[in-house]
């Protein structure tokens, strides 16, 4: 799709609820599912979908992701001409401009005035979904539309607090969007995902510049539904939006089930992540694993159930890792217990130690504390 560049918004809005999680780190680049990292679901349908021009919005806490993207050469998108871009924070003239989403756009100008693409497909980070962008700008061109939506009916409504709800009607165009409420408008909750021409993108922008300190949905696409034509893409398969500590674990513990973890990885395309050398997991005498999700890299003394293991991970002889996520380099001693626990990575965990987590919400470990 050589007329359609990408956008990749890092909101650090997004990660507020996220805690120690996002201490030292931006959202963008949040482990997820083993190996992975959150931005790499987007990144991915995108270059799967032959999207071969990308920017990265970045905000604060970036050197990690950085890092972890590189030149773009594990998405194919390390190239001469566009590829992967990573734009630093918003400054004009010297001046860094306040945290508002629609300040990226207008600081970057120059960036869309000099990509010779004309369709833009704009998406947050933190969306957790594989999807065809070339289906969807396909759907996009049938419409006529000015604007293209994202939305998901798989996602529980009650369990999604301050998310847009859609109303459509027969032929798909959007005619409400509200946010929700304790009354519900529909099941179709809208995920920040569009399509839409780069002159109207930025004709949005520009006119909304009074209104920084909103989004491009809340003072671009809302205001004009009525002056355009602004039409639904369903996600048929997972997909989640990872902005608390509560959806963080309640959709990794989901990857248990393979029917989800298939649907978000290998259905349309591969996700694609930064590569790293490790050799298989190992499993020594006396271990015993159920109902788990283990990264390469990880040596295996004691019980894993239901849990999920980053690279690197230690499990030491007697020890009982339940419920839990791992993340990379952990170090669980001799006959620890861990229920209900996320380990942020390099977290020592002495022998003998207890660390339990409750049904409503999983106790969540500092980066390299030693406890």
């Amino acid at each position: 799709m050589k007329n359609v560049m990408g956008v990749i918004n890092v909101s650090k809005k997004s990660g507020d609820q996220l805690g120690l999680l996002a201490k030292h780190r931006c959202i963008a680049s949040m482990p997820f599912g083993g190996k992975y990292r959150l931005i790499d679901f987007v990144l991915s349908g995108m270059a799967n979908s032959g999207i071969q021009n990308v920017a990265v919005f970045t905000r604060e806490k970036y050197g990690s992701l950085m890092n972890h993207l590189g030149s773009g050469k594990s998405w194919d998108l390390s190239r001469k001409q566009d590829g992967l871009i990573i734009l630093p924070p918003h400054s004009l003239d010297g001046y860094v401009l306040p945290d508002f989403e629609l300040n990226s756009y207008l600081a970057h100008k120059d960036f869309f005035d000099r990509s010779s693409q004309n369709t833009v497909v704009v998406a947050s980070s933190n969306i957790v979904c594989n999807v065809s962008f070339r289906d969807a700008v396909r759907y996009h061109e049938e419409k006529g539309a000015d604007i293209t939506v994202f939305y998901s009916e798989s996602l529980p409504g009650i369990a999604w607090p301050l998310r847009h709800n859609l109303a459509l009607n027969d032929e798909g165009m959007v005619l409400n969007i509200v946010e929700r409420t304790n009354q519900l408008l529909s099941a179709r909750v809208l995920l920040e995902i569009y399509i839409l021409s780069k002159p109207l993108l930025m004709e949005l922008v520009e006119d909304s510049a009074q209104n920084r300190d909103a989004g491009l949905l809340t003072a671009g696409i809302i205001p004009n539904l009525h002056n355009l034509k602004v039409y639904a893409y369903a996600l048929s398969r997972f997909s989640a939006v990872i902005d608390s500590v509560d959806l963080y674990y309640r959709h990794s513990m989901e990857l248990l089930c393979r029917q989800t973890w298939e649907e978000l990885f290998f259905i349309p395309g591969h996700v694609q992540t930064k590569f790293t050398d490790e050799p298989p997991a190992r499993y020594l005498e006396g271990s015993a694993v159920c109902g788990s999700l283990l990264a390469n890299g990880c040596t295996i003394a004691g019980t894993v159930k239901n849990s999920i293991l980053f690279e690197g991970v230690k499990v030491g002889q007697g020890a009982y890792i339940n419920n839990s996520i791992i993340m990379q380099k952990c170090e669980i001693g001799q006959g620890a217990v861990l229920d209900r626990v996320i380990l942020d990575k390099d977290v020592y965990v002495s022998a003998g130690k207890v660390l339990m987590g409750d049904n409503s919400k999983p106790l969540v470990v500092e980066k390299r504390r030693i406890l």
